[in-house]
């Protein structure tokens, strides 16, 4: 294998990004309601219509999309000393299996973080899963007493 490349994802590599979500939900065991080939449209054209507001980056090892995380930017109510606010999520971090632990993921971590500065978000964000925190931890998250959440109410999930 060659060298990881981490970076924003192309426009034609977010059919094989997306594609990695229906495999981490695969591999979860979790129950699909829909096909993968119908997924990986739905959710690719799902991206390109939110392009602005949610960024893809992706880690590419020979020419193979193998990891994600994306940034969800969020526009911040207006203040007396910022009209221009926003704020960071960083959502669906995922390296296939065969290439954990070997630093890919807080390379994305990374890549989504710089992005942010660059874009102007106050704060970042991230609902990490049980075996992840230390990984955020080394790269620049941490817990705050202050950062608080509910789930909401929905009808049918």
């Amino acid at each position: 294998m060659t060298d990881v490349d981490i970076r924003i994802a192309r426009d034609h590599e977010l059919e094989a990004t997306v594609a990695l979500r229906w495999r981490w939900t695969a591999e979860r065991g979790d129950d699909v309601a829909i096909d993968e080939p119908t997924f990986v449209a739905e959710a690719a054209a799902w991206a390109r219509a939110h392009a602005g507001s949610h960024l893809p980056h992706v880690a590419v090892a020979d020419g193979r999309v193998v990891g994600m995380a994306w940034l969800a930017l969020t526009p911040r109510v207006a203040t007396v000393h910022s009209r221009d606010r926003t704020s960071g999520d960083l959502q669906s971090c995922y390296v296939v299996p065969a290439l954990r632990g070997r630093g890919i993921g807080g390379r994305l971590v990374q890549a989504v973080l710089a992005t942010a500065t660059e874009r102007g978000a106050e704060h970042v964000t991230v609902h990490t899963s049980a075996a992840s925190p230390a990984m955020y931890e080394r790269n620049g998250f941490r817990p705050s007493a202050r950062l608080l959440w509910a789930e909401a109410a929905v009808a049918e999930r």
